[in-house]
Order: structure tokens, then sequence, then C-alpha cells
């Protein structure tokens, strides 16, 4: 029993030529990117650029390991003819000389085929769907990431305790696999960071924004960019605007023109002086806080209006992204793991890359399956590449085992249900106290 045991064990451990990290992120693209950064290693080092860059990855992976930890476990780590291995110390100057540009160039490289390869199929109307939204990451409290990075100020005499990074990100809507992304210091409002993101965009697609994203600059140059790359937003409550047609006889259909602002010509003296666009509206409101309308650029009648609403609210599970990331990928904990600038961009590449190659196989379990990949757990794909890693770390270094189908079969196991309709309408929660309150019941 137990020699089959062993037999077991050794082929599981095997290297396979077609594994995840070996297909899916090949060497010759980490070279192109040193090369591209003037970063790869002109002499055998016991750690080599190529593999730093795959540290930066499994730090993403492995939060709850510490970096000496992920480097051995891995086995990503030479040694030389008298079997000394890589000292600690080693470490953080292999990734100073790394910086983080090979691994943002990397990220770029990999996000365009990557989304290319999994999306260009999944299409509503003939557009590819995107979405932008926003988040912040906490850093060390040390002065020079203070300065750089900046505290979010509450008031003039109160801000947050550690400096934020905030980070923009233009992802896939149904794939959620990330496009492309802008984050640095927190003192920069996510619209800036969203215009920065403009260069990213694709002909014949639809980008769904938040409603806080609204913005004549940001909206009227996202079209731009390509004529055909259109988006979509909530009204919000304080815009104003005149009617110019109305499309359907309820009045709910509508093509309305805006001012736009001195302050948006003074920063883009391209822009006009008032613009248009679709609006369409809600039968009526369910709630107090409901939306009112959509407004969208999408203003050919192909585009029935229950169409516009009804892929709006596809938008509003995007921001469970940001949660894989921060709660399953790097374990709720409240601050990253580097103390300086250059670590903390290098970290959150990583970090990055990591998710896209999480998503990136979610997605192919998906197809495999027939379903959603909205409907693979994160977490139990996670945790499978997460012990396939380690696997093959016993024979070959770096490289998720050979396994490849049997893991994507077991993954298939953790299938989420169909998410049900929403039996009541959304209220806000009470808060928790022990205190006694006033009854909301009585009258």
């Amino acid at each position: 029993m137990l020699a089959h045991w062993l037999i077991d064990v050794d082929n599981f451990a095997s290297p396979d030529s077609l594994s995840l990290f070996q297909k899916e992120l090949p060497l010759e693209w980490i070279n192109q990117a040193l090369d591209e950064t003037n970063k790869a290693s002109m002499r055998r080092r016991k750690l080599p650029a190529e593999l730093v860059v795959w540290l930066l990855v499994g730090i993403g992976l492995y939060r709850d390991r510490s970096i000496t930890d992920v480097l051995d476990k891995l086995d990503l780590k030479l040694s030389n003819a008298l079997g000394e291995s890589v000292a600690p110390s080693a470490i953080p100057q292999a990734r100073k000389r790394l910086t983080a540009e090979p691994l943002k160039a990397l990220f770029s490289m990999t996000a365009q085929h990557w989304s290319k390869a999994e999306d260009s199929e999944d299409k509503w109307f003939g557009l590819r769907l995107f979405s932008v939204d926003g988040t912040q990451f906490r850093t060390h409290d040390t002065d020079a990431l203070a300065q750089h990075y900046q505290y979010l100020k509450h008031s003039q005499t109160r801000h947050t305790e550690y400096p934020v990074v905030r980070l923009c990100a233009l992802c896939s809507l149904r794939s959620r696999l990330l496009h492309d992304v802008a984050f640095g210091s927190s003192s920069t409002g996510e619209i800036n960071y969203a215009k920065q993101l403009i260069s990213s965009t694709m002909p014949d697609s639809l980008t769904i924004f938040d409603r806080c994203y609204l913005s004549a600059e940001l909206m009227i140059n996202w079209q731009r960019e390509h004529g055909s790359s259109h988006w979509m937003t909530p009204v919000k409550s304080n815009t104003k605007y005149e009617i110019i047609r109305q499309l359907d006889d309820e009045g709910r259909d509508l093509i309305v023109e805006m001012n736009v602002s001195q302050h948006a010509q003074k920063q883009d003296p391209s822009l006009p002086q008032k613009w248009q666009a679709r609006l369409v509206l809600y039968p009526e409101q369910e709630q107090p806080n409901h939306i009112k309308g959509i407004l969208t650029s999408l203003t050919d009648s192909q585009y029935e209006p229950q169409s516009i609403l009804d892929v709006y609210f596809e938008r509003w599970e995007v921001e469970n992204s940001y949660e894989e990331i921060k709660h399953d990928m790097l374990e709720d904990e409240l601050l990253l793991r580097s103390q300086s600038i250059e670590g903390v961009e290098q970290e959150i590449w990583g970090i990055l890359i990591a998710y896209n190659l999480v998503r990136l196989e979610i997605s192919r379990i998906a197809k495999e399956a027939e379903v959603s990949p909205l409907r693979i757990s994160f977490m139990m794909a996670l945790r499978d590449i997460q012990d396939e890693l380690m696997w093959c770390a016993i024979a070959s270094p770096g490289s998720i085992p050979k396994k490849l189908r049997a893991m994507r079969e077991r993954v298939k196991r953790y299938i989420l249900p169909k998410r049900k309709k929403r039996p009541k309408s959304r209220t806000v929660r009470i808060s928790k106290t022990r205190y006694p309150v006033k009854s909301k019941h009585l009258k």
C-alpha cells in the first residue's frame, strides 16, 4: 500500500510542460519584460531577476507566509557548488535591483493577452463589457510612505492612521480579469486615476462606471478615444440637464444636454461648452435612495431602455473583486508587507498578476463546466492553486503541477448555486447596540 502511495505522490508532483504558470505565464514573457525595462540579470546570481519576479507573484498568492518562506517553499532559489543557498539579506537587495518597472510591464503584457483570449467572445449587443471601480490599500506608517502616498484627511486635524494607496482598475465585467490599473497617492482622486485608463479603452466596448465618476471631461474623452468606446453611469441626484428630445411615449427615454463646467474646460480646452447623452429613467423609485436613472453614450435605438437598465446592475458585483483580493488573497491583513515606495509598487503589481492568474484559471474552469465565471468559488480555486504550487515545488522550481485538468475537475465541485432574486427591497441594516432604542414599529 505504501509503495502505491509513493508512486501516486511521485506522479502527482512531477512537472508538466503544460502546467499553469509555464503555459499562461511563460518565462519568455518574463524575460521580455525584463529586457524592455533593462533589468535582466547580466551575471548568474543565486537569486536572478526572473526568479525575483516569480517571488513577487508568490508573495501575492501566499500572504500568510513570510517572504523567505515563500522563497523556500516554492524552491525559487539557486545554490552554488558547495550547496550554499541565498541568504535572507539578499532578498531585499534583489528586489531593489529589480525595481517595479518589470512587474508593471509584465502585468500589462499578460492582462492584455488574457483578457483578449477570455473575453473577446463575451459581448452585449456586439460590445465588450468593462467596468471601472476603485479601492484603497494601507501601507506602513513611515515618513517616506506617508510623504509619497499621503493620508486620507477627514478634517484639518484628523486623518487616517496609515498612509493610503488609491487604486482604480479597468476590469472585464463578466470574467473580472483586470485589464489595466492606475494607482498612487491618495491625494489624487479616483476620477483622475480613471483618466489614466482612457488609453486602455477598447473599440466597440461599453464601460460601466459608478456614480462618483460622472464627469464631462472623463466621459467625453472616454468616448473620443475610439468613437465606439461607450460609457454608462448612474445620474447623480443633483445633476442638472435640459431635455432635448424624448425617445418614448412615457418620457423615460430621453436625450439630454448638460453644461460643461468652467473648471473642466480649463483643465481640457478641447471640451465643448455643452454635451449630450442619453438618459434612461426608472419607472418609479421603490425606496428613497433608489437610482433615478442611467446616463449613457448609447444613443442608438438598437439599445433598448430595459436592456440598458439591466446591464448596469451587472456592475454591482464587480466590487467583489476587491473583496477577493483583500479577504481571500491578503487574509484581511491591515497593511501591505513592504516598507519602501518601490517595494509597495512591486507588491501591488505582484498581487494583481497573481489575482489575474487565479481569475484566468477560473475562466477556463467555467468554460469547461459551461457556467458563468462568477459561479466558481474564488476561495476554493485559490486554495487549490496554492496547494498545487506547493506540491510541484517538490520536483520542479516555481511551477504548478501537471494534473491541471484533474485540478479543474475538482474545482468544478465548487460551482456556486445561482443567485436568488432579492425577496425584499434593499434596506439599511439596524446598527448593533446593547442600549435601548426607540421602537420603529410602534405608531
